[in-house]
């Protein structure tokens, strides 16, 4: 057997033979037809208990059928293959949501897997580069499990030893096209393994009306809107801070509006104030009676009501202190909200030094001491840069509707939220495609998800200032 000669070093042979080439064969080892046919015996061993042991059902059914046909003849098993199709048909048209729970996903799960990804994803694997060649021999990411619902497929993948989860991140788009998704997103479930999630429609791709006004106060979670799986959009505005960066048109007035609709059973028994800074005077001021004059939209006045925002902060943690240490609404100490529209144009570019050091100073007090005591901010702004908004970090969720930079959507939802799949600057500028679309990290869940608030026309705040007014 010859040596291996690394690099070039090969054509620098010279032959001590005039006019002969240096000819290399490759050595041929014989191996006994036995020993042939013990390696194909053992893998196709391994590979029917392999089988069996990942696709247990898929499995069963051929054989339950081959046996009945052995045993009582082809009619008896075309009977019971037709007694169990039309049973399942049955049960799907009696209750779809449980047949499609236990059933309908499990099978286009298994459909999905060898029809897609199994079928491409050696090909997709080594032309995105995720596939990697040591020393003439390939090792390829294994596929572990695919499951399905009525959103998405979801991939668990086990990555080779020494990838990185940023190593799949930045193939997003290579992952997404392989397998024909219109999307990827990429998360770590534990060490080695991946989430990759492929959706397969958008719920979101359609405007929602405003949802109904609640029937019972409360503070915790308002239902705004829906997330990208169907399920119901509940932001939690008790206890946190909110802020939401989005270009203009992008429908931040959307979330405004509906914390405020969800709140608003609460805002009539005096269970939750919501106090507004409107100093485009365009979008909060449409619904002012719902505020009970805790309204501004002067930056001086707005320093003013920050101010006064302060104070309640500062007492009721005074009156708290020692007694108890998080705060659960009542009328005497009600939750207190304060929406700020446009909050750039108070911290960055207010021409007044002294108004703009002192607005932003109130707003990182609340920031930082206000949620423990009932006290909460939910600031809305365009630019979402350090010197616009330097106090960025000490909101805890965050919402990224439309952004118009790549590098904006890190800015708002914190370092490699992008790279995770929350492509705000891909959002549509159509208003009826993305207006209200948004991603949004929560500060229990790293992991963006995709949202989109409800659309709340003038004439719903028309009705919302109705049905606040016939509060007794």
């Amino acid at each position: 057997m010859f040596k291996r000669l690394p690099g070039d070093e090969a054509r620098n042979l010279v032959s001590t033979t005039p006019d002969t080439a240096v000819v290399f064969r490759p050595a041929v080892l014989k191996t006994p037809a036995l020993v042939t046919f013990l390696i194909y015996g053992w893998r196709f061993l391994s590979a029917l208990v392999r089988t069996t042991w990942r696709h247990p059902v898929a499995v069963a059914i051929p054989v339950a059928l081959g046996g009945i046909w052995y045993w009582f003849g082809w009619p008896a098993a075309a009977s019971t293959l037709s007694f169990v199709v039309l049973s399942l048909l049955g049960w799907a048209c009696t209750d779809g949501d449980l047949f499609a729970r236990l059933v309908g996903f499990r099978l286009l799960a298994w459909w999905r897997l060898m029809a897609v990804y199994r079928r491409h994803w050696n090909g997709v694997m080594d032309v995105s580069g995720l596939a990697k060649r040591v020393n003439g021999r390939v090792y390829m990411p294994r596929l572990l499990r695919v499951t399905c619902d009525g959103w998405a497929d979801r991939i668990t993948v086990r990555m080779l030893a020494g990838q990185a989860v940023k190593d799949w991140s930045d193939r997003i788009d290579n992952l997404t096209q392989g397998f024909g998704a219109t999307s990827c997103r990429v998360a770590l479930v534990k060490g080695g393994r991946l989430l990759l999630t492929f959706p397969r429609s958008d719920p979101l791709a359609a405007p929602m009306p405003a949802l109904p006004i609640p029937e019972e106060p409360s503070v915790g979670p308002v239902e705004i809107g829906k997330q990208e799986d169907g399920r119901p959009l509940r932001l939690k505005v008790h206890g946190t801070h909110v802020l939401i960066a989005g270009a203009t048109g992008a429908g931040k007035g959307s979330f405004l509006w509906d914390t405020v609709r969800g709140l608003l059973p609460a805002m009539r028994v005096g269970l939750a104030e919501v106090w507004a800074l409107d100093p485009k005077l365009m979008e909060l001021s449409f619904g002012r009676e719902l505020f009970q004059g805790r309204y501004a939209a002067d930056p001086a006045d707005c320093a003013d009501l920050l101010d006064e925002a302060v104070s309640v902060m500062q007492k009721r943690a005074a009156r708290f202190a020692g007694l108890q240490r998080s705060h659960e609404p009542t009328i005497a100490d009600p939750f207190v909200l304060v929406l700020v529209d446009e909050v750039a144009f108070l911290t960055a570019y207010q021409p007044d030094r002294q108004l703009r050091q002192r607005i932003s100073a109130a707003l990182a007090t609340l920031a930082t001491q206000g949620r423990s005591v009932g006290v909460g901010v939910m600031a809305a702004l365009q630019d979402p840069r350090k010197e616009v908004m330097n106090i960025r970090n000490l909101f805890p969720d965050k919402i990224a509707l439309r952004l118009d930079e790549s590098e904006q959507v890190d800015m708002v939802l914190g370092d490699g939220a992008r790279d995770r799949g929350a492509l705000a600057d891909h959002i549509s500028p159509v208003p009826e495609l993305g207006a209200g679309v948004a991603y949004m990290r929560l500060e229990a869940s790293p992991e963006p998800i995709r949202v989109r608030a409800a659309y709340v026309s003038d004439a719903d705040i028309r009705a919302m200032v109705a049905y606040y007014r016939q509060a007794a």
